[in-house]
This record gives C-alpha cells, sequence and structure tokens, in this order.
C-alpha cells in the first residue's frame, strides 16, 4: 500500500491499557475517501492492509511493536515491544535532551504576554498572560527555536499628560529639572487622583491634553518626567518577575509611536481606509455588529489621535518585517479576542504578513475568580494585587512547611523552600487548568499534597532523590560501567513507556499552545513513579541497578518538565 495522505493518519494513545499502547483509526477515515481508488467498503479489511504493509515494511534489529491487531469495526491496536521501549529508555538516559531532538528548520517565534502598564500595579489579571507566555517561551526554547518574550507596555497615551499634569501641580519645582519624588505606590495614588481631575475638573482637563501634545512633540521636561514614572514603575514590576523568574523584553507601546503615521499612510496607500464620521476605518468582511451592520475597525480617531488597533498593527507590521518573526503569538485574555481577529484580519489584508509564511495566533485565557466564583476582588472592591498573591502564598506554604518538619524543621532553609514551593503551587495552579476556562484562586487547594497539584510533583521528584541518597549508589559511575535499564514488571513498563513521550507532549503543548498538556503529563508521571514505587522495590533487589537508573531518567525528565513550567525542584521537603 502506498503511503498515506497526512490527514488520513490518525494514531493516539490508547485509551485502556487492553488496547495496547497506540491505536490507529485511519481505516475508518481512508473508506470514504473514493479518490484513492481502493476498492474495498469495508474499514475491517483497510486495516488488515495496513498492518500488512506496517509488517512488511519494518525492517528493525529490535523489533518496534509485540502485537498488532484489529479490534471492532477496524481499528489498529499498536503494542510496544519491552525490548525496543528499553532500549528507547537507555538512549533517552544517555541524552542530555532527553530524547528531544532539534528541529530541522530554527523558527524565530515572537511571543507577547505580560502587558503591564505603567502608573498602575501589577495585578491578578496579569497573572495568567505572564505565566501562560513565559511557559510557551521556555517550551519553545527548548524544542530549539529562537524565542523573543516581548512586554507589550502600556506606557503612551492620555494617561500620561493626565499624570505629568498633576505632577506639576503637587511637585512645582519638577521643572527645574528636579526629579520626581514617589515611590510606586504614590504613583499609584497620583493616576487614580489625575484620572479623577481629568474627569471633572475642565481646566485640568486641558491641561493634561496639552502634556500629551508636549510629550508627543518631544518636550524635554515632559519627556524626563515620562521616563522617570516609567523608571518608579519597572522597579516595582521588575520586583514581582525576579519572584516569578520571569525574564522577558520590555517593547512599550511607545516603542511603535513613530511608525503609527508610517500605518495608516500605508492603509491609505492601499486604499483600505473609509472614513466615518471623521475616523479612519478599516472594514473587514464577516465582522458585524448585534445588528447586523458592519463593525469598523478605527485606526484614527476623529481628533487625529492613534488607539490600540493603530499599535497592534504597526507592531505586528514590525514583528514581521523587522523582527522576522516565523510565528507571532498573542498571550492575552479572551475578552480581547474580537479585537486580534480584526486586527489579524486587516493586517492579512494590508500584507503586513502573508499566513503562508508566517502563523500568527492569538492565546486567549479564562479569569481567575474568588471563592465566590466572581472575579477576584479585594474585600475592599480592588483588583487583588499580583504581589499580594504571591507573597500571601510564600508565607502559607511556610506554615504548611513547619508543620510537616516540627521536629527537624533546622535541616532547610524554610525561607527558600517555602518561597519555592509557594510560587510553584500559583503557577502550576494557574497551567495546570485548560488555558480557556476560569478557576478558582484557593492557597488550600493548590497547597495540598494530594492532587494534581505543584506540592504532589515536588513530592514524587524528592522522593526519587531520597531514594537515591538511600541507596548510596554513584549513579555516573553506574551509568559508565554500562548498567541498563531493563523493564520488565508491568509498572515498570507503564512508567517507562510515560518516559518516553516526553518528546511527544511537549510538542502538542506547542501544536495546542496548551501548557496543561505538560502538567497531565507531569501528574501522570509522578502517579506513575509512586505506583512503581510501592510495586517494585529498587533497595537491595535483584533489579536495583535497572531500577536506580530508571528512577534517574524519571528525575531528569521531572527536573525537565518541571522547568519547562517555569517551576523550581526541591531537594528535600
Amino acid at each position: 500500500m502506498r503511503l498515506l495522505p497526512t490527514d488520513l493518519i490518525d494514531i493516539t494513545e490508547a485509551t485502556q491499557p487492553q488496547f495496547g499502547h497506540y491505536q490507529c483509526n485511519s481505516a475508518m477515515k481512508l473508506v470514504k475517501r473514493s479518490d484513492l481508488n481502493l476498492n474495498v467498503k469495508n474499514p475491517r479489511q483497510i486495516a488488515e492492509k495496513l498492518v500488512l504493509a506496517i509488517e512488511e515494511n519494518l525492517q528493525l534489529k529490535t523489533p518496534l511493536f509485540s502485537k498488532i491487531e484489529i479490534a471492532g469495526p477496524g481499528f489498529i491496536n499498536f503494542t510496544l515491544d519491552t525490548n525496543y521501549l528499553s532500549s528507547v529508555i537507555n538512549e533517552q538516559l544517555h541524552d542530555s535532551r532527553l530524547g528531544v531532538t532539534l528541529p530541522n528548520k530554527h523558527l524565530k517565534v515572537v511571543i507577547d504576554y505580560s502587558s503591564v502598564n505603567i502608573a498602575k500595579e501589577m495585578h491578578v489579571g496579569h497573572l495568567r498572560t505572564t505565566i501562560i507566555g513565559d511557559c510557551l517561551a521556555r517550551v519553545f526554547r527548548f524544542l530549539g527555536h529562537n524565542v523573543l518574550g516581548l512586554n507589550h507596555l502600556g506606557d503612551w497615551g492620555t494617561q500620561f499628560g493626565m499624570l505629568i499634569a498633576y505632577i506639576k501641580t503637587i511637585q512645582p519645582e519638577i521643572t527645574e529639572n528636579a526629579p520626581v519624588k514617589a515611590t510606586s505606590t504614590e504613583l499609584v495614588q497620583w493616576y487614580k487622583a489625575s484620572k479623577q481631575r481629568f474627569d471633572n475638573d475642565a481646566e485640568f482637563k486641558t491641561q493634561a491634553q496639552q502634556e500629551v501634545v508636549a510629550l508627543q512633540s518631544g518636550n524635554p521636561v515632559s519627556l524626563r518626567i515620562w521616563k522617570e514614572i516609567c523608571d518608579i514603575s519597572r522597579q516595582a514590576y521588575e520586583e514581582i518577575y525576579k519572584l516569578l523568574d520571569i525574564k522577558i523584553v520590555e517593547r512599550g507601546e511607545s516603542f511603535y509611536n513613530p511608525h503609527l503615521p508610517d500605518v495608516i499612510a500605508e492603509l491609505e496607500a492601499k486604499k483600505l481606509i473609509t472614513i466615518s464620521e471623521g475616523a479612519k476605518c478599516i472594514y473587514l468582511e464577516g465582522f458585524t455588529n448585534r445588528e447586523g451592520d458592519e463593525l469598523p475597525l478605527i485606526v484614527q480617531k476623529k481628533d487625529g489621535g492613534y488607539n490600540y488597533a493603530t499599535t497592534d498593527l504597526a507592531a505586528l507590521r514590525h514583528r514581521v518585517q523587522d523582527e522576522k518573526a516565523d510565528w507571532i503569538i498573542y498571550v492575552v485574555d479572551a475578552g480581547q479576542t474580537l479585537h486580534f481577529q480584526m486586527v489579524f484580519a486587516a493586517a492579512k489584508k494590508a500584507e503586513f504578513y502573508n499566513p503562508n509564511k508566517v502563523q500568527v495566533d492569538h492565546v486567549p485565557f479564562g479569569l481567575v475568580l474568588g471563592p465566590d466564583g466572581k472575579k477576584f476582588k479585594t474585600r475592599s472592591g480592588d483588583t487583588e494585587k499580583l504581589i499580594d498573591l504571591i507573597q500571601g502564598a510564600i508565607q502559607k506554604a511556610k506554615t504548611l512547611l513547619l508543620e510537616r518538619h516540627k521536629e527537624n524543621s533546622e535541616e532547610m532553609d524554610m525561607d527558600e523552600a517555602a518561597t519555592i514551593l509557594g510560587i510553584n503551587a500559583i503557577k502550576y495552579a494557574d497551567l495546570s487548568c485548560h488555558r480557556l476556562g476560569d478557576y478558582v484562586f484557593s492557597y488550600d487547594k493548590m497547597l495540598k499534597f494530594e492532587g494534581n497539584t505543584a506540592a504532589f510533583l515536588l513530592y514524587a521528584y524528592v522522593r526519587i532523590q531520597s531514594i537515591q541518597r538511600k541507596v548510596n549508589s554513584d549513579i555516573p559511575q553506574l551509568i559508565a560501567s554500562g548498567a541498563k535499564i531493563v523493564l520488565e514488571q508491568p509498572e515498570e513498563i507503564a512508567l517507562g513507556l510515560l518516559v518516553c513521550q516526553f518528546s511527544e507532549v511537549l510538542d502538542n503543548t506547542i501544536r495546542e499552545l496548551l501548557p496543561s498538556r505538560l502538567t497531565d503529563y507531569l501528574y501522570t508521571l509522578a502517579e506513575k513513579f509512586h505506583l512503581f514505587f510501592h510495586q517494585c522495590r529498587v533497595e537491595g533487589s535483584p533489579q536495583q541497578n535497572s531500577r536506580l537508573l530508571l528512577c534517574k531518567t524519571v528525575s531528569d525528565v521531572m527536573h525537565q518538565g518541571l522547568s519547562l513550567l517555569g517551576l523550581k525542584p526541591l531537594e528535600r521537603m
């Protein structure tokens, strides 16, 4: 049988152990394709032909499958040969990349995430974009791609005219080159006060608008104040990034501001602009409002000002033309889905990017909810500050660890361990949820040592380190001596198979842009390890060396997997 078209190759992991390890459903698809001239209407007969072709073409020294069988109307079940699995996991043991090969083509991947706002504190709304974006960046990098993680700062626009005008009223000496004297907290308070005055004081509103013009025209004093505002805010959010171990390049709205007139000029030259009530708009096929009227994408307001759409178009164009991106990913909440659909459609129409050459994706996500199931708020009704959530998790983790180690708390650095556990718990609770869904933020749930939590994974990792210390064997020497992993018992085989699937899981994580694919895998790996631990003795058993090396490989995969999630391991717990 000739090679199948790729769209007809349907191979998935088996859903039940009795179905083997993998299942192929291609026969059901093939029977519907009259263009292939198979002259067979029965999917089971097609399955028989497929099995025959596989058996004839597999010329391996070590058999790949111990069993291939046809079930039901035409499902093909594959059971991998145990010797083959053992050979694969031994290769993985010796491979610093754990069986994950580098790609033939290294993509330039631009990921837009976090997107904090200057003069405002990072709040719980920034949690998901920051953590999801960082995880995707880590996985892409490990898979060998060139990643540029961008923090699309809100650092330009009317709000800075308001803030500069307000600062000049409370610090009149600012015009004499004196620096802005403020903490990040004071800056937030000033922003709120300036917004209130802007909405209620006509004279102040005029002053603020004049400051916007001064800023945009490059007035030295206005620019200096703006830069100092940015520096004060930067110190606050960099503290959070350091705690979360986030590394990201700052690229704010101000960066793209000089490009906005060129974007409008190019759109006009391509005759894509329609004037509607004085505003410059792009009308895109398929986008309508509730009444069925065409929905415009406004790119320049009646007063000549620009908006988010203009900046996003400029950013996309820059990322394609200057950054030479192959794949651009926007990790922004689901509420912005329509906005990005229209921006992508407009950019495609303007030929800012060619979808056959550059992939552009919006990665939406749901909300973080409070215990009441509503959008997370403080008791006063304000949006919960991110630094408070993080510090709260660290404190609760420390309390938990002290309770677990009442007799031997001196054996570990409690502050360091609590920081690792607390931040891991927050990150994992977020990443383990399917990103499209909302989730309830709960310290008690995320710090449990049972279930799909960071603590459960860390406990599995720590248990492996404990086994290695107890056996007190020189593992590098053991590997150098030629010792091998031999999978024999059902628990060993199940664990070994899962370890060998690490590369597949990372590919699936990137293909679907779903970090939960990786968290699900690591949770299952921890479960399989605990089952192996209870059923297969390591220390003193005839299989000690083999099982010790199996534990080593599990530990390596788990360590790498935790790192890709942005989590840190603990050696003791």
